[in-house]
């Protein structure tokens, strides 16, 4: 009983971590889950390139899927590969999370409902203390490519559409991990998160993101100096997630500009494109 699919990185455009509205964006960047079921009672989980990593995750979203899709018998491996950095704002654990809930459907012969697949992958996050929101504005955005817009109080799918922008990504070297976010200091810049949701509602999604990423760069103690750098060329640009790595949309030609000054940075400058399908069943 084997199983395979892969799950989209994503970019914010609001941070949910002071109202609990929040939104992302996908981007073609991809996780790639592999579970092999065997009724063991036992699930062992493995992140290829990264042998000290955390799989606490995985290994529940493969034991929810098991009792969502099959008999309720889990027991197996689980394992997954990932072009998308780790904690570094991109929503990794999401993108996890949802190809190993995919994954585990496949194995087991289902053809799940993408939204209460991605909720399991969301459930596993609070339970194994991934994520401080519940991340559900991630894990859509991951799930089903596109933008959306959620209530992660609610796990309610607020909104969502198709846009097509090149991204321009910037990760430094440091490392930020949500579940250790200062959550206080987040809950300050809730008068712009609520503008921020506003505008994301009305389809002003670039906008939103530029909003978004000087309040929480102030709240989360990162430098606005990437952003300010990328305004005056990109449509949006923003701090993505609780950190570190910062994104900005737009045209290539304009994003182009953005590059040659982000490449003067330490860590990695790369290019990459926003995605409307989705996770997907390999």
């Amino acid at each position: 009983m084997r199983g395979r699919a892969a799950a989209l990185g994503a970019g914010t455009v609001l941070n949910a971590l002071s109202t609990g509205v929040g939104s992302a964006f996908a981007i073609d960047v991809e996780t790639t889950a592999t579970v092999e079921l065997d009724g063991s009672g036992r699930v062992t989980g493995t992140v290829v390139d990264e042998g000290d990593a955390d799989t606490d995750l995985i290994e529940r979203c493969v034991e929810l899927a098991s009792e969502a899709y099959g008999d309720g018998a889990s027991g197996g491996t689980v394992r997954t590969e990932s072009d998308v950095p780790m904690a570094a704002g991109l929503k990794s654990s999401s993108a996890a999370a949802n190809a190993a809930v995919l994954a585990t459907a496949d194995a087991l012969g289902a053809d799940p409902d993408p939204l209460a697949a991605c909720r399991l992958g969301v459930r596993a996050a609070r339970e194994t203390g991934v994520t401080v929101t519940g991340a559900f504005d991630d894990a859509s955005a991951s799930m089903l490519g596109g933008v959306t817009v959620t209530n992660n109080e609610e796990d309610e799918l607020l909104a969502r559409n198709e846009v097509g922008w090149d991204v321009l990504v910037w990760t430094p070297e440091e490392r930020a991990y949500s579940a250790d976010a200062d959550v206080e200091r987040c809950a300050n810049v809730a008068p712009m998160a609520e503008l921020v949701a506003d505008l994301a509602l009305e389809d002003r999604y670039a906008e939103a993101m530029t909003v978004n990423g000087l309040a929480f760069s102030a709240a989360l103690g990162f430098s606005p100096d990437p952003a300010v750098e990328a305004m005056p060329h990109a449509a949006g640009v923003s701090l993505s997630g609780t950190g570190p790595s910062v994104v900005a949309v737009g045209d290539a030609a304009d994003l182009d500009r953005v590059h040659d000054r982000w490449s003067e940075r330490s860590g990695r400058t790369w290019r990459t494109t926003t995605r409307a399908d989705g996770a997907h069943i390999l």
